[in-house]
């Protein structure tokens, strides 16, 4: 029978201790540097996410005109942060001038009318919104233009949308819209109220973002 010396058996104990303090050490190194590299891939993604961030408002009063075009031919110009709400008996449209205050493109998807003026109510769920029928591009820090029709003298906002503009009383639009890359969606919501010369004013309210939290 063989027994181990005193001395043999701690300079076992002693480098068990020592190859366990190195795989500590190790981990912790490793945790470290995946932390921070998660980080800067987060900072990133921020980064890249802020270069395509659209965010509209209205054009400015000494923005040049813009002349619109619908599918019936019907034309429509208006001023630089000006809106349009006029009504034929066959439909009623409604434009609204632009400005992309972000740095990326702004993808316009769909709308919301309200026949009168909204102010703090949450917007609607985004498949309430009518789709637009063509896309509509806003350039980064350029003027651009947002347009919809309402044509079907059965449904009953038309009615409603009409006697608003004959009454010239303030209504509202939910825009939504995002990105290029088809991401980054917002609603922002416009006020439309008319003037004295008879043209109407658009003012932004509220923005809401849909794809990561509310700044507030």
């Amino acid at each position: 029978m063989s027994l181990s010396s005193p001395g043999m058996a701690d300079w076992v104990t002693i480098s068990a201790l020592a190859t366990a303090g190195g795989t500590l050490i190790l981990a912790v190194a490793t945790f470290s540097s995946v932390r921070s590299a998660n980080r800067a891939a987060r900072a990133a993604e921020r980064s890249l996410l802020a270069g395509l961030r659209p965010v509209l408002m209205p054009s400015r009063l000494q923005d040049l005109p813009q002349k619109v075009s619908f599918a019936d031919q019907h034309w429509v110009t208006i001023e630089g942060g000006h809106a349009a709400f006029e009504v034929s008996p066959e439909a009623i449209y409604l434009v609204i001038g632009l400005r992309n205050a972000g740095s990326g493109i702004a993808v316009l998807h769909g709308w919301y009318f309200y026949p009168e003026r909204i102010a703090t109510a949450p917007p609607p769920e985004t498949k309430a919104f009518r789709r637009l029928t063509r896309d509509i591009y806003v350039p980064a820090g350029d003027t651009g233009f947002w347009q919809g029709a309402l044509r079907d003298p059965n449904e009953p906002i038309f009615a409603t949308a009409r006697d608003a503009a004959n009454a010239a009383q303030p209504v509202t639009v939910d825009l939504l819209y995002g990105d290029h890359e088809g991401g980054q969606r917002m609603i922002s919501r416009f006020a439309l109220s008319s003037t004295p010369k008879g043209s109407w004013l658009a003012v932004v309210g509220r923005h809401w973002n849909l794809d990561r939290p509310n700044p507030r």
